[in-house]
């Protein structure tokens, strides 16, 4: 079962139990979040795809981690100018354990997470 929803102007794939790690969002670690912008749900049998969202389908989940990304360099050179300019730039997200995904008529079974450390992506 997993869902695909709308957050920060991208879309993720996620499902029950696993992390992902979305543009930075409001909160502190250990707060609930909840997307209800859902754009496409799949039981494993039947697919639901929103026209732009699904209107009774929503995901749950966990902040784990706020936190910057790995250093991005940016060099711009012009030969023979004299020209060069280094920047760095280090994108902020927060990381999200999806604990549930509802939709009407569905009873999930959530698997045991035994530790909240997020997945390297």
């Amino acid at each position: 079962m997993y869902a695909v929803i709308a957050s920060g102007g991208k879309q993720y794939k996620v499902q029950e139990g696993g992390t992902v790690r979305l543009e930075k969002l409001a909160g502190n670690v250990g707060d609930a979040v909840s997307f209800a912008e859902v754009l496409l749900f799949s039981d494993g049998e039947k697919v639901s795809v929103g026209q732009p969202g699904l209107e009774n389908v929503s995901v749950h989940g966990k902040i784990v981690e706020q936190d910057k990304s790995k250093k991005v360099i940016v060099f711009k050179y012009k030969r023979r100018k004299r020209f060069r300019r280094l920047r760095g730039h280090r994108q902020c997200y927060t990381a999200v354990r999806i604990l549930k995904i509802e939709a009407p008529g569905l009873v999930s079974v959530v698997p045991s997470a035994e530790t909240d450390t997020p997945a390297e992506a």
